[in-house]
């Protein structure tokens, strides 16, 4: 068990301590921008132009950022795994294709695992792009493209832990990633393709058609028709509100339970209304084909809670329901 000195630090002795943290860093990320030259568009383009996958490997904290890098090409249209170092050298190697590009993360550049399996690679003919901290390092000599990520100083005050090292290493892979969506001409729509079940990926695709009331669940009365049976196809259909129509079942007015409860307050004799009497004329429609997204959009900025589905003709197909949007976990931008 490691011995802990346990000495009094105050709350501005820890605000600072964290504040240098941040300074170092964002010093290593600024300082990287020069790093950025010919150097990574040769890099980039090699990827670009390679029909396999990028292989990312790494020893330690640069292997965990290898991981994250990973996950950023995959999830923005570049095919991309983690193949562990010491893993590769007892027969995971065999992960690696032809056709693919090895993307080798290291701070000193001269881990021996990492420095075997290049050799093992050259005799397989895969090109070798390195990460490195160190230019003179045996892996920088050795790699075909080299990506300077060096820093000054880590973050850590004894200049052990990597901190700001692995910083600029995330920070130039997902320089990398994004330069390849846009090489790639990679859209929101791609994106979507590839993130079906989370919130941005519904954002992004799920259309109304697939998600409206349908059919006969669409509450829908005649404008001639009694305020009983209006208040009764609310009742029954369950979504606060009805569509009201004319005779040739285009849309002409809404009434929603707010109609109701203001009618009320007028103390009028509601025997003789008809819904024509009580609805509100002209309300916010949409169309079946636009994003659920867009119509969450839209009854958030009018304040409402559902929007009616017409088709060309102006008549009622479908009604959108703000509860039904937010329990698939949309959010408006």
């Amino acid at each position: 068990m490691i011995k802990q000195n346990v000495t009094h630090i105050s709350d501005d002795e820890i605000i600072e301590s964290g504040k240098k943290v941040i300074e170092i860093e964002a010093s290593a990320l600024s300082n990287l921008i020069k790093f950025i030259n010919i150097s990574f568009a040769n890099a980039c383009r090699k990827i670009f132009e390679s029909k396999g996958r990028v292989v990312f490997t790494g020893m330690g904290k640069s292997g965990l950022i290898a991981r994250k890098i990973v996950a950023t090409m995959n999830s923005t249209g570049t095919p991309a795994i983690f193949m562990h170092p010491t893993d590769a050298l007892h027969g995971d190697l065999g992960m690696v294709r032809s056709e693919d590009v090895v993307i080798i993360i290291s701070k000193s550049g001269n881990t021996e695992e990492l420095f075997e399996l290049i050799f093992m690679l050259k005799r397989m003919n895969i090109p070798i792009i390195s990460m490195i901290g160190n230019l003179e390092s045996k892996i920088a000599k050795e790699s075909d493209y080299v990506l300077d990520v060096s820093v000054k100083e880590e973050a850590c005050p004894h200049d052990l832990a990597p901190t700001a090292s692995t910083t600029a290493a995330l920070a130039m892979g997902d320089a990398i990633a994004i330069s390849l969506l846009e090489m790639k001409g990679f859209t929101a729509a791609d994106f979507a393709l590839l993130h079906p079940a989370g919130s941005l990926g519904k954002r992004l695709s799920l259309k109304i058609s697939e998600i409206m009331y349908k059919g006969n669940d669409v509450p829908k009365v005649k404008y001639s028709s009694s305020l009983k049976d209006t208040i009764l196809e609310m009742t029954y259909k369950r979504l606060g509100m009805t569509c009201v129509v004319d005779e040739k079942e285009k849309l002409v007015g809404i009434v929603t339970d707010g109609d109701l409860r203001r009618l009320l307050e007028k103390n009028l004799d509601i025997n003789n209304l008809k819904a024509i009497d009580v609805m509100t004329k002209n309300p916010k429609t949409t169309r079946e084909f636009y994003l659920a997204s867009l119509a969450l959009q839209r009854m958030e900025n009018f304040k409402i809670t559902a929007l009616i589905v017409v088709d060309e003709s102006d008549k009622p197909i479908g009604i959108v329901h703000l509860h039904d949007l937010v329990k698939l976990g949309l959010q408006a931008r």
